[in-house]
């Protein structure tokens, strides 16, 4: 399935109401592949990007980096950067909290530097309201049970952790039809190529506007 643009998202898409660089939401549930096709747009395009990193209360994964990956703060860091007002969006998934920070966003684009947030659908609710002009990304597999072999492949998580992310994902897809655009990564380079051709209209777009 190629990227899709919705007719009811068309006026907003084609007419950019900010000057600013791309803002452009990524969602889409564990086991599609968003690190992955993320680490293999930003070797393969020339456009100025940053993915945004995010903070996080969960424990690092295996090969993680603090500041690379996420920030890996403690509920009393995040709580306390939480009343600062430091976050643009922030939601607990899967038990611990993530949220996105505006250090991560704002100072980028003022500089022409597109940025891509990786965030889970109700982060993506959030970023929506306050950005009008982002454009918003749903990476899917092909099917539920795609999900659950990749997951098994990291081999990070155990069964029944699995089984609860699996039925996150089918929550998680009924939310697929907020987005502007879905692609499905079965073809790794082909969506790769889907979402670079994205992220490009709105870089032209940005700049026609300036």
């Amino acid at each position: 399935m190629s990227a899709r643009e919705p007719n009811s998202v068309q006026s907003k898409i084609n007419t950019p109401k900010s000057t600013a660089a791309p803002l452009i939401i990524l969602s889409g549930p564990s086991g599609t592949g968003k690190s992955t096709l993320l680490e293999r747009l930003l070797t393969k395009t020339d456009l100025r990007l940053h993915v945004s990193v995010s903070a996080t209360t969960r424990l690092p994964r295996s090969g993680e980096v603090d500041g690379k990956h996420y920030y890996f703060w403690t509920p009393e860091r995040f709580e306390q950067a939480k009343r600062a007002g430091e976050f643009l969006e922030s939601a607990q998934v899967h038990g611990c909290q993530y949220g996105t920070l505006r250090s991560e966003v704002d100072p980028y684009r003022k500089q022409g530097i597109g940025v891509i947030l990786d965030i889970d659908v109700q982060g993506a609710a959030q970023i929506r309201r306050l950005y009008p002009d982002s454009v918003s990304i749903f990476l899917r597999a092909g099917s539920l049970e795609t999900y659950a072999h990749r997951l098994q492949q990291r081999g990070t998580e155990k069964e029944a952790a699995i089984r609860r992310r699996v039925a996150a994902a089918a929550q998680e897809l009924e939310h697929a039809g907020e987005y502007d655009y879905q692609v499905i990564n079965e073809d790794l380079s082909q969506a790769v190529a889907e979402v670079e051709a994205i992220v490009r209209r709105q870089s032209e777009r940005g700049n026609h506007a300036g």
